[in-house]
């Protein structure tokens, strides 16, 4: 079965070790993705729902290019730096998803890897036959 990575270009997933986005199979699994530009800068300073619309954004982009796309997705997992912002960040999430539902986490942690980010999302997408 081959195994097909997807790269953002960032100099992170080689120092890391790991891809954008893999899929095997039928199945694409996307690493957890925060709302960051092309050109690697924080988009929505302070604003958990921005920040989320451009980290699912970015998932899109990914899925993209396993010709899946977020109707796809049937698995979410979010980590979010304050629970407290869960409405903002589940608007921005429902209006992705309202239709598709995919089954989902929601976690507080204590900090993502940049203290300016508050969301970090991961998906995973079936392809359809």
């Amino acid at each position: 079965m081959e195994r097909k990575r997807i790269s953002s270009g960032t100099e992170w997933e080689s120092k890391v070790g790991y891809s954008r986005a893999v899929q095997k199979g039928s199945q694409v699994h996307v690493s957890g993705t925060t709302a960051t530009s092309d050109a690697g800068d924080i988009v929505g300073k302070d604003d958990a729902y921005e920040q989320t619309k451009k980290a699912l954004q970015n998932i899109e982009d990914a899925l993209r290019e396993t010709d899946t796309s977020l109707e796809d997705v049937v698995r979410t997992r979010m980590f979010v730096t304050d629970i407290d912002e869960w409405e903002a960040i589940g608007e921005a999430h429902g209006e992705v998803f309202r239709d598709v539902r995919p089954a989902t986490s929601m976690v507080e942690v204590n900090r993502l890897i940049d203290p300016e980010l508050l969301v970090e999302i991961e998906a995973v997408a079936i392809i359809s036959e």
